[in-house]
């Protein structure tokens, strides 16, 4: 089973969120230690290595090593805010 390590921004962010957003978030989280791959994520195109998945109105975005997935980024994904915030930090 893999482990889960979430960036400084992810924790914050999922901070920020609403309880209710926050617990959808977290399963979905703990979700991927089982299945790092569900059949609703989507490698990101341009970025090898990189991996996308939906959470109600937000949208994680992942790596997965061998012994751990890395959450790198969360946020919303109605106005594409992820992947501005995902695009400066690379």
């Amino acid at each position: 089973m893999l482990n889960i390590r979430f960036s400084k921004l992810s924790k914050k962010f999922v901070e920020r969120v609403p309880i209710k957003h926050r617990r959808q978030i977290v399963e979905k989280s703990v979700s991927l230690k089982n299945n790092p791959l569900p059949s609703d994520s989507r490698a990101m195109k341009g970025f090898p290595g990189y991996f996308r998945v939906d959470i109600g109105e937000y949208r994680i975005i992942y790596t997965i090593s061998e012994s751990k997935i890395n959450i790198e980024l969360i946020g919303k994904r109605n106005d594409d805010e992820v992947y501005r915030k995902f695009k400066r930090l690379m």
